[in-house]
């Protein structure tokens, strides 16, 4: 381990205990003033940069539109990515960036905490309870109402799919609102989305059928990449490749979706697609017929374009992270074989076949 990624640890650790008791006794003194619980202006802190964890938090994100209609939207994040991913949302209103190298740009990096007090907020939301960032930049701004997104011990219970990253928040902020006499949703929590619009879903079209030639068959995408140790082997891609490619190439279109590194772990034995532009690459996601993709923000990206998404694990957690929605599941590869990815494969091609059935006899 690099010195780099000690010295991480041990500040995650400091900040982690000197932080962790805050807004422990907020819900209290809040529930007194509850009957002024007028929301209008909305601040949700997930000072992160990374693409999957940020298209995570977008169910909570609706669910707050959803609960919320007229409310304006503020998002306190990390990096440049965020303002991508949520284009399309009409109520989020101005993304707060911190920059991605603080030291960097010590001077931008204190300049935005500074500016979470220039903004009164009716009510501000951390979204992940382990963040000490995210603690204290649910303290900083001035609000009426603050939830720092500690666990309701009961839902864990009550829940059996409360542990999923993008989930607990919501099943969370919904017991934060009864807790205050409020209503919140009953729906199932909203599924990744990164709001596609037409004319991107169209343009996507085009650039996929000039990826495969062909517009008689539908599409099998595969995204082979991933960092660390959850990125699996050539050989592995090699003897998984054997398997689906004879089963698949017939009947569909079968191509690889580049990571912006620009590496294929299949060594491009497949039609590839290339973009550094990630709504781009969730366009042409979005006229696949499914997406085989290893544990990445490329995984929750083809979520996020409401594909069907089968995910490769074998390192994180997939209670935490797995896909969810749109038929989406996983394979733990410690357990699992190439025949349990073919037959997830097939169930999930099968489920397809048989809505778009349904749906044209309506």
């Amino acid at each position: 381990m690099s010195l780099k990624s000690k010295a991480n640890i041990v500040r995650r650790k400091i900040m982690h205990s000197l932080t962790q008791n805050i807004g422990k006794k907020s819900i209290s003194e809040m529930q007194q003033k509850a009957t002024q619980f007028n929301v209008k202006r909305v601040l949700i802190s997930r000072p992160n940069h990374r693409l999957g964890n940020m298209l995570l938090i977008t169910p909570l994100v609706q669910e707050i539109c959803n609960t919320f209609p007229n409310c304006s939207i503020d998002l306190f994040v990390k990096g440049k990515i965020t303002p991508i991913i949520f284009e399309n949302y009409p109520q989020v209103n101005q993304i707060i960036e911190l920059p991605k190298k603080p030291l960097k740009d010590f001077k931008a990096y204190l300049k935005t905490w500074v500016s979470l007090k220039q903004t009164k907020y009716d009510l501000v939301i951390n979204v992940e309870k382990g963040s000490s960032s995210g603690r204290i930049s649910t303290i900083i701004p001035t609000a009426n109402f603050k939830f720092y997104g500690d666990d309701f011990e009961d839902l864990k219970s009550k829940f059996s799919d409360f542990e999923h990253i993008a989930k607990y928040p919501v099943y969370n902020f919904r017991k934060f609102l009864e807790l205050l006499n409020q209503t919140p949703q009953k729906n199932e929590v909203p599924v990744l989305d990164i709001k596609l619009s037409t004319n991107e879903l169209q343009s996507g079209k085009t650039k996929l059928d000039n990826v495969t030639n062909n517009q008689t068959k539908k599409t099998i995408a595969f995204f082979t990449y991933a960092t660390g140790a959850k990125c699996y082997s050539v050989d592995w891609w090699q003897a998984f490749y054997d398997e689906f490619y004879p089963k698949y190439a017939q009947n569909y279109n079968l191509i690889e979706i580049l990571p912006v590194e620009n590496i294929s772990q299949l060594q491009r034995k497949l039609p590839t697609f290339y973009s550094k532009d990630i709504r781009e690459i969730a366009s042409v996601m979005a006229n696949c017929e499914l997406v085989v993709a290893a544990d990445s923000g490329m995984m929750h990206l083809s979520s996020a374009a409401l594909t069907p998404t089968l995910g490769l694990f074998s390192v994180t957690r997939t209670e935490v992270y797995a896909p969810y929605g749109n038929n989406s599941t996983f394979v733990n590869t410690n357990f699992e074989n190439y025949t349990n990815i073919i037959q997830k494969v097939d169930a999930i091609l099968q489920a397809k076949s048989k809505y778009t059935k349904a749906t044209k006899t309506l």
